[in-house]
């Protein structure tokens, strides 16, 4: 990959984003979880060299969990949003290979709900546990015959990829069941989606105002410190914003604010339907959608001082 990208893991919790990470850098970067919970409680970033260009890479909480408590998503969903910033480039939506119950059923369609049109232009699935593929089998025949992740794949644009983070560690003797095979693969497919989208990076008026908010925290910390590196001033500056924002959206319900990142927020013509904590399991919904653009605002009016 040519230039420096930015690219976002997605999933519930236990479907081995963290894993997915270190897989492809290759090296253990990222915390790895042995339990039932999420070992992952807020955005963790790491950039890295990869075929001659950067990649970040961002685990992100089990946005799709419907056990977790309300302030410490919502923490975490701050967190990601000025590690968002500008916008990624790419989202990997993080599934296991399994036979899917009604839970997994669930979380599928909550995926179908929180995201827009324009989010699936920049998005891949990757599916983990692909020692579960029976013996001679593709990831694509595997799905054939679950209608909701086929729609999410078509959503995708097709683009689908397996790897497993326990047992295609070795090369074996079929090349299919490699990770060095599938990573390879898959980080071409990022780079076609990249192209397609013209470089561009996903991104809504939200997003921009916080980068906005860090570019002049970054200004004010250079004004005032001669020996940070560039990194380390980036780094204090995200900090700084992370602080105000947290403070600022204090009554901002967190499926507000998931909606806002992944729907444009400000901008949305039609509510925004969202799974409600353990009603997900159930098909119960909850419309949200002056929530979601009202978070949009909030998020922007703080970064432009208007608060």
């Amino acid at each position: 990959m040519s230039d420096s990208k930015r690219i976002v893991l997605l999933g519930k919790t236990g479907v081995g984003k963290s894993s997915v990470a270190n897989t492809i850098f290759g090296e253990p970067l990222f915390k790895i979880g042995h339990s039932v919970n999420s070992e992952t409680k807020e955005c963790q970033a790491e950039t890295k060299p990869v075929n001659g260009g950067n990649i970040t890479l961002i685990d992100s909480p089990g946005f799709f969990d419907t056990d977790q408590p309300e302030d410490e998503m919502k923490s975490a969903i701050v967190r990601c949003i000025t590690e968002f910033a500008p916008g990624p480039h790419a989202f990997l939506i993080v599934i296991k290979v399994e036979r899917y119950t009604l839970q997994e059923q669930a979380v599928i369609a909550k995926m179908h709900q929180y995201f827009s049109e324009e989010f699936f232009q920049f998005a891949t699935v990757l599916f983990t546990h692909g020692d579960q593929l029976p013996e001679g089998k593709t990831i694509e025949s595997f799905i054939r015959d679950n209608k909701l992740v086929m729609e999410l794949v078509k959503k995708c644009g097709g683009r689908c990829h397996v790897i497993d983070n326990k047992y295609w560690k070795n090369n074996p003797q079929e090349e299919y069941r490699s990770n060095r095979v599938q990573v390879k693969k898959l980080l071409k497919t990022i780079e076609e989606m990249v192209k397609a989208n013209k470089g561009g990076c996903y991104t809504n008026e939200m997003l921009q105002a916080v980068e906005e908010r860090i570019k002049w925290e970054e200004t004010r910390i250079m004004l005032s410190s001669l020996t940070m590196s560039h990194d380390q001033i980036r780094q204090v500056a995200k900090e700084a914003v992370l602080k105000g924002l947290s403070s600022a959206m204090v009554n901002v319900p967190a499926v507000a604010l998931i909606g806002a990142v992944f729907t444009g927020g400000v901008s949305l013509g039609i509510p925004l339907v969202v799974a409600a904590g353990a009603a997900a399991a159930a098909g119960a919904v909850v419309v949200v959608g002056s929530a979601v653009v009202d978070a949009g605002a909030a998020v922007i009016g703080w970064c432009k001082g208007l608060f």
